[in-house]
């Protein structure tokens, strides 16, 4: 994980976005740097803006939250109905009891 911090970070002050500069984020912040992992991160980074990528995540956190509402208000207003029908249903049954016994 830290190596997508110290992408981030590179990212936010302007600095290129490098297999060096992660490297030498990652030791000062006083962890032995993995050249693997630094190219890895360099390689999948490769053509993105990373503040677009933050931009639009922002963006779509907010829409499955709105997008999840709305089934739940549709649940909620589902079982009210069923509430409802079952409550017709058990008038219309004592009432037809009643009928019965005159």
């Amino acid at each position: 994980m830290e190596y997508i911090y110290a992408a981030l970070l590179l990212d936010a002050v302007g600095k290129e976005v490098n297999e060096e500069n992660i490297k030498n984020v990652v030791k000062a912040s006083g962890k032995e740097p993995d050249e693997a992992m630094a190219k890895s991160v360099v390689n999948a980074l490769k053509g993105v803006n990373i503040k677009d990528v933050i931009k639009n995540a922002q963006t779509m956190q907010a829409a499955p939250v709105a997008a999840a509402a709305a089934p739940a208000q549709a649940a909620q207003g589902a079982k009210k109905e069923e509430k409802e029908d079952e409550k017709k249903s058990e008038e219309e049954a004592a009432s037809g009891l009643a009928s019965l016994f005159g």
